[in-house]
């Protein structure tokens, strides 16, 4: 646990239940109840919250992948490079980045005025659906966010891809058992930034507008990825795979019987 990836999966895991946690509890409840409603003040907590930690995910997702860089890429400078005081010092930025980037979210929603019909075509409070709701011009206001949520998406999305291609420039050169191991481990982080990126890009990087297949897509990003992200780091890692494949192997204890 003491090592700069596992550091980060610690604190990806946290991110991933919080940021599920904004969503899923009042989505099951709304499907139980048969009732969905949310109050004004609920809704933008909710929109603020969410929008916290999925900034978090997408900046622990940036850092792991320049710890898997560093690894492969400068193996002789990795432990000088990512010390532990080091390792606070990106997790500190990543969290001070998520809360920055659902400030400037959060002040292009709360100043819109509100006077039309209450209901969104979605199952939780996101900036484009709330956008069809103000009752004044939001065309400015869509670029900002355009600016903020998708820019900020697609550049850590060419920065991942940009080292994950530096990474594969590298390992050509190694041993085949060395190369195995660089790409078992890159390929489960790589699968994990597509199946999150790819839904968040499909919303963000667009107008501001809404279609009923983003339901579908948002599904991705706020349910099933944060769902997914454990089983994909324990079976796409083969150190996990020892580790678990060691307990599950383990013999039972034998107990001593007394007979009296």
């Amino acid at each position: 646990m003491d090592q700069p990836m596992y550091f980060f999966l610690n604190y990806l895991a946290l991110s991933d239940l919080c940021y599920t946690s904004t969503v899923t509890p009042k989505l099951i409840t709304d499907l139980l109840a048969e009732r969905n409603m949310i109050s004004y003040n609920n809704c933008m907590a909710q929109l603020f919250t969410m929008h916290i930690f999925g900034g978090i995910e997408i900046l622990i997702l940036t850092a792991m992948a320049y710890d898997r860089y560093v690894a492969i890429c400068k193996p002789l400078h990795y432990t000088s490079l990512m010390s532990r005081q080091r390792c606070n010092a990106l997790v500190t930025a990543c969290c001070a980045g998520g809360l920055l980037h659902s400030l400037v979210q959060g002040l292009l929603i709360f100043n819109l005025p509100f006077c039309g019909p209450n209901k969104i075509d979605h199952y939780f409070c996101d900036v484009y659906p709330l956008l069809k709701l103000a009752c004044t011009d939001t065309h400015t206001v869509g670029i900002l966010v355009v600016a903020n949520s998708g820019m900020m998406g697609l550049v850590t999305f060419v920065v991942l891809m940009l080292s994950y291609f530096l990474i594969l420039c590298t390992i050509r050169a190694y041993p085949t058992e060395s190369r195995s191991k660089a790409l078992s481990t890159c390929s489960s982080h790589l699968t994990v930034v597509v199946l999150f990126f790819v839904p968040v890009l499909f919303i963000y990087i667009r107008p501001a507008n809404t279609f009923p297949v983003d339901k579908v897509f948002a599904l991705f990003y706020t349910i099933i990825a944060p769902m997914f992200n454990p089983l994909i780091y324990t079976l796409r890692n083969m150190e996990m795979k020892k580790a678990l494949r060691k307990v599950w192997c383990q013999k039972p204890f034998l107990t001593e019987r007394y007979v009296i």
